[in-house]
């Protein structure tokens, strides 16, 4: 009885093209609103309105950060790929 092989099984590398300039940009639009809700902040601040401005820097930061690390992952995920292995 002889047996017939089944599918070779390939090994693949798990490989990662994510490089610093592919995030630059969404570092630098983040920053821009951190530092417009600091401004904004500021501003509150000396218009004698305290409360507001840390409610109003916290909520921008906190609700910002979501979107920061979804656009993060996202890249992320779109750098990796699956390459497979070369025949020696």
């Amino acid at each position: 009885m002889t047996t017939t092989p089944g599918p070779s099984i390939r090994p693949y590398n798990l490989r990662c093209t994510l490089t610093f300039g592919d995030i630059y940009g969404q570092i630098l639009i983040w920053m821009a609103v951190i530092f417009v809700s600091l401004a904004a902040g500021l501003a509150l601040m000396g218009a004698s309105k305290p409360i507001f401005a840390l409610v109003g820097v916290g909520l921008i930061l906190v609700l910002s950060l979501p979107f920061l690390l979804f656009a993060f992952t996202t890249t992320l995920l779109n750098h990796i790929a699956l390459v497979p292995e070369r025949e020696a």
